[in-house]
């Protein structure tokens, strides 16, 4: 008997946690009088239909299953309907948090569909393995719903499974040297987020820590590029997050990273200590903000500390070796236009490497989802039920946070404009207000919906700059011409760039290395990092600024070259 377990995930970088547990604890767990083989197939949403219907096909499975989400349910549900034509015989099994809440529904809706796995799927699994395999009834199964004729039957909840008895599913990496490794060391959270499905699942269970040190061990010893712990809050217990970030710190292998997220404001001096102590680019958090306003975290029912959160970023990122990432949703409740602006203002203010603007889901299962007419909460009707409108924002204020948001992505979030960002961000008295006020730029000039090369986007930016803040105009035009180095030794220059023939015999002392460094006369200096500065003004003798670009030693949190400032003199002599 042969059981498919089959993810179609949103990217290739990424790998599917699910069906590599269930999988390893069939295989664990079978018994000597069992008879069933488990395998894998996975797949992306980039993959053609055709191309993932036959690849299913051709593995011949006598039973089906299907990881479900929000990014993939449209494409697996074109799936079942195509695979059910072939292989009519087939059951069809479906699992995930995109089918776990409204199961009878799915059924009711899906008629090629067995039945459901709701919930943690470990346990359930191996038992519908066995049953598969020749033994026991589904009614014994506890954890799903599924189809008896025409009747639709359901076997209530299963209890919580004791995290130690998952064995450890990344035996074998070859699979996975350019993609990341989910992990998790606790399963629910303790906080009870209206939006979110996590607060759902109360019943909080940790793996144990020598457990959990035994399999990052094995991480870094493969040397994986990150390992990702979806944990939904990671440091809900100080002890159990201690542990491990020092003993990832004592372990590193100076090529793995490990990404977490957390509550910021729960962190103490111990855990900060222990942050501030890490390699730069070992760790990176990932910290949900959501919003600054006081009445809507009371409405959405979120426990945080703003003015402490605040205190830990800042401290955070004065250590300088820890990418911060950062989370805002628009649509929350009590949140309006105004209010949002505040709430973005206030977290871009606190510089963190990337800022992630994302939109309300109505989630099956969330709390949010249960109550969005009291609300006002319009959203879509599929995947991924993305907020339309609400009680305090319309859709127009939506589609104008939407153009922020891709700003946001383009401009800051791909650290492509650093420091034209920050230049850029004295002329205006709000972040929202400059990202607001570009997307309506990009709007009216129609370029939206186009794909636009990075030196496109410079040329774009300048003629952003040169209608409405023509005074920065100078600053701006060497600004991007800084970027476009820091980034990358570019190969096309813009057409305002002076002709590096004029400094060409420096080039030829400092770049030794041919493409990996680059030498660029400004007649700016732009800030260090560390300097809250945006610009100096220009030298009073005009004297112009060489700076060296060196691609060797990037930045491990933002992988910017380099910067070194050199002084040249007709003699030929060098001075950093």
């Amino acid at each position: 008997m042969k059981l498919l377990l089959t993810a179609v995930n949103a990217k290739y970088i990424h790998s599917n946690l699910a069906v590599y547990s269930l999988a390893a604890y069939a295989r664990t767990y079978k018994c000597r009088e069992d008879r069933y083989e488990v395998s894998l197939a996975e797949y992306t949403i980039n993959h053609h239909p055709d191309q993932i219907l036959s690849g299913l096909y051709q593995k011949r499975p006598d039973v089906l299953c299907f990881s479900c989400y929000i990014w993939n349910i449209r494409c697996v549900e074109g799936l079942i309907e195509e695979f059910h034509k072939l292989c009519p015989h087939v059951p069809i099994w479906v699992g995930g948090p995109e089918v776990s809440y409204e199961a009878e529904a799915f059924l009711e809706s899906h008629p090629a569909v067995t039945g459901v796995m709701i919930g943690e799927g470990e346990e359930t699994f191996l038992e519908l393995c066995r049953y598969y395999g020749g033994g026991g009834g589904l009614f014994a199964i506890a954890g799903i719903v599924y189809r008896d004729g025409s009747r639709i039957c359901s076997t209530g909840t299963r209890q919580p499974l004791d995290m130690n008895k998952i064995p450890f599913c990344y035996q074998s990496t070859e699979d996975f040297k350019n993609r990341i490794i989910y992990y998790e060391s606790s399963r629910g959270c303790p906080f009870s987020c209206s939006y979110c499905l996590s607060s759902v699942d109360k019943r909080l269970r940790f793996r144990d820590v020598d457990l959990v040190k035994r399999e990052l061990a094995f991480f870094m010893d493969k040397q994986v590029p990150q390992v990702k712990f979806v944990d939904r809050t990671f440091n809900c217990s100080r002890a159990h997050a201690l542990a491990i970030w020092r003993f990832i710190r004592e372990q590193d292998n100076g090529v793995t990273n490990f990404h977490f997220e957390i509550s910021a404001d729960l962190l103490g001096e111990e855990e900060l200590t222990e942050l501030a102590a890490m390699r730069p680019g070992l760790v990176q958090l990932e910290i949900g903000v959501q919003s600054t306003n006081p009445a809507t975290i009371a409405e959405i029912h979120r426990t945080m500390e703003l003015g402490r959160l605040k205190e830990t970023v800042l401290r955070i990122r004065a250590a300088g070796n820890i990418h911060q990432h950062l989370d805002l949703i628009a649509g929350l409740p009590w949140e309006d236009y105004d209010s949002f602006v505040r709430s973005f203002d206030e977290v871009y203010a606190l510089k963190p490497n990337q800022l992630q603007l994302g939109f309300l889901k109505l989630l099956k299962g969330s709390y949010l989802h249960e109550h969005a007419k009291e609300y006002g909460v319009i959203s879509h009707t599929g995947p991924p039920y993305e907020v339309l409108q609400t009680d305090w924002l319309s859709y127009d204020d939506i589609l104008r946070i939407k153009r922020v948001e891709e700003m946001l992505e383009v401009y800051y979030n791909s650290g492509q404009f650093e420091v034209t960002m920050k230049v850029l961000e004295c002329c205006l008295h709000s972040a929202f207000a400059m990202f607001a006020q570009l997307g309506d730029f990009y709007e009216r000039q129609g370029y939206f919906g186009m794909s636009h090369s990075r030196l496109r986007r410079c040329e774009i930016l300048l003629e952003f700059v040169e209608k409405y803040y023509r005074e920065a105009t100078d600053v701006i035009k060497e600004s991007l011409i800084f970027d476009l180095y820091y980034r990358e030794n570019a190969k096309t220059r813009p057409a305002w760039a002076a002709n590096p023939a004029e400094w060409k015999p420096f080039t030829r002392r400092l770049c030794k290395c041919g493409s990996q460094s680059h030498l660029e006369r400004f007649s700016y200096r732009f800030p260090d990092k560390s300097v809250p500065t945006i610009v100096s003004l220009p030298r009073a003798e005009r004297q112009p600024v060489y700076v060296l670009f060196d691609y060797a030693r990037r930045d491990p949190l933002d992988h910017q070259a380099h910067v070194q400032e050199v002084e040249l003199s007709v003699g030929n002599q060098v001075h950093a």
